[in-house]
């Protein structure tokens, strides 16, 4: 049986999106959907959108082997609970397989679970996260993890990546494949993928590496090494190497990667530009190390993507 744990302000695709795909799974499976949703106290749960989910309290998790622990504005108090934090942890040293959606990290976070551990979360608290929780192996650039009996997923929409892969793990590779049909999910992600919306963040002027990015987005086709961005920056390699991890949640190598695949995307979608010259243009040298890129951040080749846009 599968337990969905929300609390009040939780993010209602965050429940909503896992519910779903195990919903849909089960159709497609023929087997009856065994899932409850729960909540410290009983009865009408409200979402940050105002939109209400019905729960059941912890007393009905007797038959639960899946909890994923939704995320949202409510999180942080949730994470506070002494009583979510037991009832987490109890679940835990039952066995269970524990999973959260976006912020719902914290919540595994504070009980423990994460320590020593790989997990993510949604890229807009990756600094805050990583601060706050030491112990954990954070991977900030990741759609979802799975650490032995323990799953963590980014931002919202990931949650419905990770539920997809449970239903893998569960049903099988067909089973899930019928379920984001159904979904009409274009592309299945795999937990390895880049969370492309950090990209935001790289960009944002107001950071410290807000004016150094730009600059770099505009100069893709020179060689942008460590020691050429410290150098423009002034300082030393290893000096700006730590600064930049604790601004951005990534290394200045994933960082220039990441604007070079966006750039890429976007001419590889939008022009007739030849794949090769995409390549050399964008600082990836051939096209080989490019569509490796590619296939890291969206699962699919450059020709792929130009196919599915003109399509479009």
């Amino acid at each position: 049986m599968i337990g969905i744990l929300i609390f009040p302000d939780f993010q209602l695709l965050d429940a909503a999106g896992p519910i779903s795909v195990f919903e849909i799974a089960a159709r497609a499976s023929g087997k009856p959907l065994a899932l409850r949703v729960l909540a410290l106290t009983a009865g009408a749960v409200r979402s940050s959108s105002g939109v209400e989910m019905m729960a059941r309290d912890f007393k009905a998790a007797n038959a639960i082997t899946t909890l994923v622990v939704a995320g949202g504005a409510g999180v942080a108090a949730s994470a506070r609970c002494p009583t979510t934090l037991a009832f987490v942890q109890r679940l835990a040293r039952r066995g269970v397989r524990i999973a959260s959606v976006c912020s719902g990290a914290y919540v595994l976070a504070e009980a423990g679970l994460l320590d020593g551990r790989r997990a993510t979360t949604h890229w807009g608290r990756t600094r805050e996260f990583v601060a706050r929780y030491p112990k954990v192996k954070f991977e900030p650039d990741q759609i979802f993890t799975r650490d032995g009996n323990v799953w963590t997923s980014a931002g919202i929409s990931a949650g419905i990546d990770l539920a997809l892969a449970m239903v893998t793990e569960d049903h099988g590779e067909e089973i899930a494949q019928t379920t984001a049909r159904q979904l009409v999910l274009y592309h299945r992600r795999s937990g390895g993928q880049s969370q492309f919306s950090s990209l935001l963040e790289l960009k944002t002027p107001n950071g410290r590496f807000g004016g150094l990015l730009s600059w770099a987005r505009e100069n893709l086709d020179t060689r942008l090494t460590v020691e050429d961005l410290a150098d423009r920056a002034g300082m030393s390699a290893r000096h700006f190497a730590r600064a930049f991890a604790a601004e951005t949640g990534t290394t200045p190598s994933k960082a220039i990667e990441r604007l070079r695949i966006e750039v890429a995307r976007e001419r590889v979608q939008s022009s007739r530009e030849a794949i090769e010259r995409v390549a050399e243009t964008t600082g990836f040298g051939d096209p080989e190390r490019m569509r490796r890129a590619f296939i890291r951040a969206f699962g699919q080749p450059p020709q792929a993507l130009r196919r599915a846009a003109r399509a479009g």
